[in-house]
């Protein structure tokens, strides 16, 4: 696998949660465009949040949520 292919598959994530600057998003998309291989991976974990997102409707109850809260402020 090529190394431009590497780093688009690290930075996927951060390319789906829109986290990545103007460039590094060009950057990605444009590698997407060219690289059938790393564009169905983009494809499969676009698809894959979508189905999460639409299955994972239920909230969260408040008590869970400061556990948590309390849980990674201990380890930070």
């Amino acid at each position: 696998m090529a190394e431009d292919c590497n780093q688009t598959l690290r930075e996927l994530y951060q390319f789906l949660d829109g986290q990545l600057t103007d460039d590094d998003r060009l950057h990605i998309q444009r590698h997407l465009d060219d690289c059938s291989p790393c564009l169905e991976a983009f494809d499969f974990e676009a698809e894959l949040r979508l189905v999460v997102k639409s299955r994972c409707v239920d909230q969260v109850p408040e008590a869970l949520r400061a556990r948590i809260a309390k849980a990674i402020e201990r380890e930070v």
